[in-house]
């Protein structure tokens, strides 16, 4: 009998050892390529925080379950959040799983009454796979949001929904 297998996001709580291994690689991606000043990703504690809303992207076969992805919603204002925490596991990269998330974040966003959404990434070559995927969903370049100053190493999106 063939494998069955799926991708499943799932509202999380950061308590699984798999989600903090996979956070603590995020960063260490972040701080290889930024100047410390510049890593604006969220440790597990500020995902934790009650402003954040947190998922996790899972692929499922009848044997096993893996981690794939994350993203997260920080809540800025009632009507305007921040897309944090958006990753795809390498091996998984290239096969339209980050437009999958990109698009939960933003119904998710949507239901609960944000208009406005914002991010902030890398300037390197290493995100440009990033600004691509944010372009292609309908943000567009926007000055420094929130707390985030000018800063030659971020790039600031921001979309109505």
């Amino acid at each position: 009998m063939p494998l069955v297998s799926d991708f499943v996001i799932q509202l999380d709580d950061l308590s699984d050892p798999q989600v903090a291994d996979f956070l603590a690689a995020h960063l260490e991606d972040m701080r290889r390529v930024s100047p410390p000043e510049s890593v604006h990703a969220l440790d597990i504690d500020g995902l934790r925080q009650p402003e954040v809303t947190f998922w996790t992207l899972w692929h499922v076969t009848d044997t096993q379950q893996s981690l794939v992805g994350t993203a997260a919603l920080k809540a800025l204002t009632r009507e305007h959040a921040e897309i944090k925490s958006m990753r795809v596991h390498g091996g998984w990269r290239g096969r339209g799983l980050a437009s999958q998330l990109v698009q939960h974040v933003i119904a998710h966003a949507r239901q609960n009454g944000v208009r406005r959404l914002s991010l902030e990434t890398g300037t390197q070559p290493f995100f440009e796979p990033a600004r691509t995927l944010y372009v292609r969903h309908g943000f567009t370049p926007c000055p420094p949001f929130g707390s985030y100053r000018e800063d030659p190493y971020s790039a600031f999106f921001t979309r109505s929904i």
